[in-house]
């Protein structure tokens, strides 16, 4: 029997060697295949879903199926996966059972990392199966052998779909799927996650023409229930305030000591190093731990990930850098410190360990303060469940867009007719009309109305018979020198005008400040003189900081999760599941004040050493309050409030001033953004910020000219001398557009600033107070101590936020009558 979804002979010979079974999720991806559909593969970790993916290629491969006829002598498969590492790790699983069935299959990779006569010799005599990268893969299609070496190609398998989709390394690749698709017609489309809340959205992204009836979703078979415990001091209680969670070092020492292999996850590179630096000072019986992050130089990272896959370390102190699917089978715990910040990161996360689907996983949830054991608690709830979330889809970039029509044009020449139908067709570009393709090739072409008389940006030029070529071949070498997404996030210097230097902070941050801002840094009040290049000057500033202090990169709480943690807020009832000490919080609260409701904006207006303070408990995330911060106290400026500043965290944004605020509702009405959102973002760096990043990635700057990599300052030198220009003679540019797009989405959240407005428009909760109140005491204490995780200020913080706490929760004896 040899029908549609027929698993061929010697590999069901394979599988019951191993003394395996072929699952339905595996079987269903092959049947999908022989029907002609593509498909989405939905399975937790351990599932199999990367042999799934590639099922159908060994399949085809089979000399049973192929029965008597030649193999594949083309490039048949394209495997595609957010991480090189990850390419390279499939390679060797792949190899296995390809090898011991005794398949002719030649599988290679292909990254940044391969040495360029390889990828000539790729170009010319591809492998059955690659292996790579979505940047890779828009280098390759720049080539003119494109059209020859994908006519063959018959499938791509994307791996770790979330991971990327949803971004504009997603948009990239989607337009890569309809350039593919237009070479090779008869090319199906498979995509593997384990972590989707929504696969229908996931099914219209992967289809032609979003058409997510053409798309088959396989779920895969339920694997054990993960094992998730919070851990709790065993004799202290949740502290207040904090992140570190350094409370329980001596707690993880010995869970490290009980297990073979326990992965230690934080949510910062800082907090990586910080917690690293703990556990090895605990650790007297000398257990091999490591560090592994991004900022981490390749080779320390390789060293690490050998010793990890010999099994020779104990631990491994990590950041996001090891989320994917990399297959440590050693690994039997899982270890969050601090927040998870949303289910599908920790269900991934999770699923580092045991790596078998018939074998439950087993993580430990470590909260740093008491509104993060909220969140543990939510999100443990949520795996329970089985409940995930994630970022949602949103217009591809025209940045990118401009990239890859430069992409196209190397390759060779473009018919703009049959260009539009193959951008359109990819879901993130389905909102491109003529006119706006005109625009991009106009930008392509000549950079732009105020550019244009600039030889150096004119790249391709319409010819009379109406196609579009390169202007020159040089800019075909040059284009691929600089392709790509991805763009490094510079430091700002933090100096004096006299050039003493205080220290470097991420871009982001420096981004938000305007001239005349104030923040702490390096234990200093500072006053913003001006943003030049990559240098933030700054002087001693003669008032309080505005903004409290620096806090470095922050991972946002997921909207999903905030949601579930004001349930429970307002679920009394279910209080009793928590420790004695979270429940007193909010019991405590609850008589004080109130607790946010689901759908209502609680507010709270105290005094506190003299200043008025008020409270807003939005649970939008770290990046949507410190937006709300800025805005609310340039709002409360104008209505002569004598702001003084503002401190932001996931669930809390915390502003003071001289005068206290009768009418919060007041300050958030959603003019906010369409007045003074607009002037701070023009006013502040973050515009000029999201131009260089889309500059960079539209081709309009280079990072790289043959033999030498631009400096950062160069390349901001160059993106802020165009920026002014097209600012004030086109302000109307496709980039500045771009730019405007990037602010609003990702540097500001201002979707879920607009969420809060909403809430503030139905209802707002006002409790006017004669103190602090339980709720506010995490936020205020961070006060002046967010410069976290140097690690020096975690006991001072935790000093102030316990004499918070008594002045919170005491219970005047006139009020107990």
């Amino acid at each position: 029997m040899n029908g549609k979804g027929h698993v061929p002979e010697e590999i069901a010979a394979w599988f019951e060697g191993r003394g395996w079974r072929v699952r339905e999720h595996q079987r269903a991806m092959l049947e999908a295949a022989d029907e002609g559909r593509h498909a989405l593969l939905v399975a937790d970790t351990g599932a199999g879903k990367t042999l799934a993916g590639f099922l159908p290629t060994l399949a085809d491969f089979a000399p049973s199926r192929l029965a008597g006829k030649a193999r594949p002598q083309v490039l048949h498969t394209l495997y595609v996966s957010p991480l090189k590492a990850l390419a390279h790790d499939v390679q060797r699983n792949l190899l296995a059972p390809i090898e011991e069935i005794g398949l002719d299959i030649r599988v290679e990779t292909r990254s940044g990392d391969t040495p360029s006569d390889r990828k000539a010799r790729q170009r010319a005599r591809p492998p059955h199966v690659l292996l790579t990268t979505p940047e890779s893969l828009a280098l390759l299609l720049s080539y003119p052998e494109a059209e020859t070496l994908f006519s063959g190609l018959q499938r791509i398998v994307i791996d770790e779909v979330h991971a990327f989709a949803t971004g504009k390394r997603g948009d990239m690749l989607a337009l890569c799927l309809s350039r593919l698709q237009a070479l090779a017609p008869q090319l199906r489309r498979a995509a593997l996650s384990a972590t989707l809340a929504d696969p229908d959205d996931y099914r219209g992204w992967l289809a032609p023409w979003g058409d997510i009836d053409s798309v088959a979703l396989v779920e895969g078979e339920a694997g054990a229930p993960p094992e998730v415990e919070i851990l709790l001091p065993r004799e202290e209680r949740i502290p207040w305030s904090g992140h570190a969670a350094t409370w329980a070092i001596e707690q993880l020492i010995e869970q490290i000591a009980a297990h073979r292999t326990t992965l230690v996850f934080t949510n910062t590179r800082f907090l990586a190093e910080y917690i690293f630096q703990e556990l090895w000072s605990a650790n007297e019986d000398n257990l091999p731990i490591a560090i592994h992050h991004g900022s981490l130089s390749k080779e320390a990272r390789r060293k690490v990930e050998g010793a990890m896959a010999r099994g020779e370390l104990r631990a491994l102190v990590c950041t996001a850098s090891l989320d994917l699917g990399i297959d440590w089978g050693d690994i039997d715990l899982v270890v969050q410190m601090g927040a998870p910040k949303g289910s599908s990161r920790l269900l991934q996360r999770i699923g580092r360990a045991n790596h078998r689907l018939d074998s439950p996983s087993r993580a430990v949830l470590v909260p740093g303060n008491r509104f993060e054991f909220l969140e543990a608690f939510a999100a443990q709830e949520a795996v329970i469940a089985g409940q995930r979330d994630g970022d949602g889809f949103r217009p591809g970039g025209l940045d990118v867009l401009a990239q890859h029509v430069m992409s196209l044009a190397c390759a060779g020449p473009l018919d703009e007719t049959r260009l539009l139908d193959e951008v359109r067709s990819s879901t993130p570009y389905a909102y491109v009309d003529a006119a706006v393709l005109a625009r991009v090739l106009d930008f392509v072409a000549t950079g732009g109305y105020a550019l244009r008389s600039y030889e150096r940006f004119r790249r391709i030029v319409r010819e009379r018979d109406g196609t579009w070529r390169l202007t020159h071949p040089d800019h075909a070498a040059r284009h691929r020198l600089n392709a790509g997404i991805i763009v490094d996030s510079e430091m700002l210097e933090v100096r004096f005008r006299n050039g003493r230097s205080l220290g470097k902070v991420e871009e982001g941050f420096g981004a938000s400040l305007s001239p005349g801002d104030t923040f702490r840094f390096a234990g200093l009040d500072l006053e913003v003189e001006t943003i030049k290049d990559l240098d933030l000057v700054v002087r001693a500033a003669r008032r309080s900081a505005t903004i409290p202090s620096y806090m470095g990169q922050r991972m946002p709480i997921s909207t999903h999760l905030a949601d579930r943690v004001r349930a429970m807020l307002a679920d009394r009832a279910g209080w009793a599941r928590f420790p004695d000490d979270v429940r007193e919080w909010l019991e405590v609260q609850a008589w004080r004040s109130h607790l946010p409701a689901p759908g209502r904006l609680l507010v709270e207006s105290f005094p506190y050493r003299d200043l008025a303070y008020t409270a807003f408990y939005t649970f939008e995330g770290w990046n949507a309050n410190q937006s709300l911060g800025m805005l609310v106290t340039r709002r409360m400026a104008d209505r002569d409030l004598g702001p003084l500043g503002f401190v932001a965290t996931d669930y809390t944004l915390i502003v003071w001033g001289l005068k206290p605020i009768a009418d919060p509702a007041a300050l958030l009405s959603p003019d906010i953004l369409t007045h003074e959102f607009v002037d701070w973002v023009q006013q502040s760096h973050l515009l000029r910020r999201a131009f260089r990043e889309v500059a960079v990635i539209s081709g309009l700057i280079e990072r790289q000219v043959p033999g030498k990599r631009k400096s950062g300052r160069q390349v901001t030198f160059s993106t802020d001398l165009i920026f002014d220009v097209l600012n004030k003679y086109e302000p109307d540019h496709l980039l500045l557009e771009a730019a405007w797009a990037d602010a609003r989405a990702r540097m500001t959240d201002v979707a879920r600033v607009a969420d809060v407005l909403e809430r503030a428009a139905r209802e707002v909760d006002h409790v006017e107070l004669d103190r602090i109140s339980p709720l506010a005491v995490p936020a205020l204490s961070m006060i002046g101590r967010e410069n976290l995780p140097a690690g020096a200020a975690e006991d001072d913080l935790l000093v102030e936020a316990e004499s918070l706490a008594a002045m919170a929760m005491r219970v005047d004896p006139a009020l107990e009558d």
